[in-house]
């Protein structure tokens, strides 16, 4: 589970439908690149450098799990898809779209094909007005100055005639008018890292369960029939502990929070891992519990096959899951499909990502935004 890069990029055209470009671009970047969380508005400037016709610029702040290296091959290529043909000859020219990367986190990159932050930044006004539309609290990790200072100091005189607001392409995702999510999914679905990344995008408050910290977890694989009953009982406890403190610190009215985790999935394992008699036990103080829980505003279960999961576990490399075998985690998948065909006051939305990647390809990602925009009422 890894924090999302914050990335400023710099959009310019001078040639052809100008607006056109840059909301092309706008969105192939957020669908290909990065999600796109604040846009500049849109500014007219003179060609610098070079005698041509006057560009359209702007500025995005960009969300991405991406390396630097990978991001600039990605808007290099999105540049070739709208039509922009690099020269050899030496200087600047016209073009229908220039992505430049600006600003990685506060980062130094130096290598062959990237610098960053972008060595004439400072010297250019059609960078610096659109970047201070997006108020970040970004300090140039070289100069060692904030966006203000530099916006001061630069010797760029031009004149930048504002010209309009562009739109967000994720205001088309309405997920405010939620208050409560839980993302559910078996072994090694990648629940927790969707949840941290809409978290981010979408300034929400996260509620993530604590797996890591209960002792009976790797007992458990060692020896199933000795530690189920204790290792569920174990995390029904901290469940429900956890829930009952994390949600008392939020408004459920006002908040908008997203959890990895539902208390229902203690009984669906409960159910996999107990045997009858210690399961009807189980059910009965599950019941009590249950009673006294929020229950979410959408339920989002991420359904993939089970080679798939296997391939997870063993990509994230967690020694005592290593051997959990396939008949376990299709017995999870059914419990879990089980319940959800038995719920009828709860809004479920199930997302197949069996040939999706949402962290190495930023469209899969935003096809389960746009899924769950869907399930959303009119």
């Amino acid at each position: 589970m890894s924090t999302q890069h914050q990335v400023i990029l710099s959009l310019g055209s001078n040639q052809g439908d100008r607006l056109k470009n840059i909301q092309s671009a706008i969105d192939f970047i957020h669908r290909k690149v990065g999600t796109v969380i604040k846009i500049s508005k849109l500014y007219e400037t003179p060609a610098l450098g070079f005698q041509g016709d006057a560009f359209y610029n702007c500025a995005l702040l960009i969300h991405s799990l991406s390396d630097g290296e990978t991001i600039l091959k990605k808007i290099l290529d999105i540049e070739q898809q709208l039509g922009r043909v690099r020269s050899e000859k030496p200087g600047y020219e016209s073009r229908p779209i220039d992505i430049d990367l600006i600003a990685f986190n506060e980062e130094i990159i130096n290598s062959k094909n990237l610098q960053v932050p972008h060595p004439a930044m400072q010297e250019r006004m059609f960078v610096l007005l659109p970047m201070r539309d997006l108020n970040l609290d970004w300090r140039h990790p070289i100069l060692q100055k904030h966006l203000p200072e530099i916006l001061k100091a630069s010797e760029d005189k031009s004149h930048c005639k504002l010209i309009q607001s562009l739109d967000l392409p994720l205001s088309k995702i309405s997920l405010e008018q939620l208050n409560y999510i839980a993302i559910e999914g078996n072994i090694g679905a990648g629940k927790t890292t969707l949840t941290t990344k809409i978290a981010e995008d979408f300034n929400a408050k996260t509620v993530l369960e604590r797996f890591a910290d209960n002792p009976f977890l790797p007992k458990f694989y060692e020896d199933q029939a000795r530690y189920a009953f204790p290792l569920e009982m174990s995390f029904l406890a901290d469940r429900y502990q956890q829930i009952a403190d994390d949600l008392a610190q939020f408004d459920l009215f006002k908040d908008f929070i997203i959890a990895d985790y539902h208390i229902f999935k203690s009984l669906i394992f409960a159910k996999v891992t107990l045997t009858e008699d210690e399961y009807r036990l189980y059910r009965k103080l599950f019941e009590i519990i249950y009673k006294e829980m929020p229950k979410p505003d959408l339920y989002i279960y991420l359904y993939q096959n089970t080679p798939r999961l296997l391939e997870n576990i063993r990509l994230r490399g967690r020694a005592y899951e290593q051997e959990i075998p396939a008949e376990y985690l299709d017995k999870i998948n059914r419990g879990y499909l089980d319940y959800i065909k038995s719920q009828t006051d709860l809004n479920v939305l199930v997302i197949d990502v069996s040939d999706r990647d949402f962290v190495k390809n930023q469209s899969d990602y935003i096809f389960i935004l746009e899924e769950i925009q869907r399930a959303l009422p009119a």
